[in-house]
């Protein structure tokens, strides 16, 4: 069943489309049918930057369990790397 309900949330970062890199402002979350992977309901995620047009967007269709697998790497690697490492400047 979809729920047509949908988190978007703001973000800092850069995605790679066919045009190559672009900067990321957003992130949208939903569940509902994938529009490649074959199974009936996926958790879908859409990293994009609306300001650059619909090519700016990467896609990303998911099973729940490796939706939930991939919250959890995140976590992980988040609590293992040292404090601020990941949003330093470089």
């Amino acid at each position: 069943m979809c729920t047509y309900l949908t988190e978007t949330v703001a973000v800092d970062g850069s995605g790679k489309g066919a045009g190559g890199w672009f900067t990321l402002t957003q992130a949208s979350v939903y569940v509902d049918h994938p529009q490649h992977a074959p199974f009936g309901h996926t958790v879908n995620i859409d990293f994009a930057n609306p300001g650059q047009g619909p090519a700016a967007r990467v896609a990303v269709e998911l099973t729940e369990e490796a939706a939930l697998a991939l919250v959890a790497a995140i976590q992980t690697a988040l609590a293992s790397a040292p404090a601020g490492l990941a949003s330093a400047a470089a």
